[in-house]
């Protein structure tokens, strides 16, 4: 008798466990769906643009899929609606560095063409002296006009590089090619920008309806 009894609370059990891990399968399935979708969508946006990021919310996609495999699915579910805030979380804080670093292109993109401009008017001036100043060579007018092709090939790379929406390593080569062309206008004794390359703010505020209008570009250095 104490047999049976035992048999059928075993019984009881099994059966109350099956019906309980079956009524949580499918809400932590919904919300590995849900999760999974809103992880692909931010990838699809910003991973350019915050690769770190999005490459930890694949990675815990993974942690948390395993997880349902092995049916733990109140841990997925909790897991899972927690993963898919933080990718909604990333997603808008990478739209706000996006919109900061579209205006940074736009100021440097106005910027760097007119110090250009400003290099080939020195060196146009510097190629009709019959006697050059001091500290400034036939060698360095050469330099410098190699120096003046090479930035402006790259500024056409940098600029098929933001195009393609690589944001932040576009800003990058945009802020080396300025220090180049720095360098190319103190070569020739030109006064030059006294203006650092702004750093950007955060990513962390709300993110703007609209992208801003750029700035004015940076004054022309004087020609000598």
């Amino acid at each position: 008798m104490k047999k049976n009894f035992c048999l059928v609370m075993i019984l009881f059990l099994s059966v109350f466990f099956f019906v309980s891990c079956s009524r949580d399968k499918e809400p932590a399935e919904l919300a590995i769906k849900a999760a999974e979708e809103t992880v692909t969508a931010t990838k699809a946006e910003v991973a350019k643009i915050v690769p770190e990021e999005v490459k930890s919310l694949e990675d815990t996609l993974i942690t948390v899929k395993a997880k349902f495999t092995d049916g733990e699915y109140k841990n997925v579910l909790q897991e899972a609606i927690a993963l898919t805030a933080k990718a909604k979380e990333i997603l808008k804080a990478a739209k706000v560095k996006q919109v900061e670093l579209t205006q940074k292109w736009k100021e440097t993109s106005q910027e760097l063409p007119q110090m250009f401009e400003d290099i080939q008017a020195k060196v146009d001036s510097l190629s009709k002296l019959k006697k050059l100043p001091a500290k400034i060579t036939k060698k360095g007018i050469e330099e410098a006009k190699a120096g003046l092709a090479s930035v402006k090939n790259e500024l056409v790379e940098a600029q098929a590089i933001f195009t393609g929406g690589n944001l932040n390593e576009a800003i990058s080569r945009a802020a080396s090619l300025k220090d180049k062309a720095i360098k190319i206008m103190e070569s020739l004794g030109m006064s030059v920008p006294v203006a650092e390359f702004p750093a950007l703010s955060p990513a962390s505020t709300t993110v703007p309806g609209t992208v801003p209008d750029a700035a004015p570009a940076s004054a022309p250095a004087d020609v000598k």
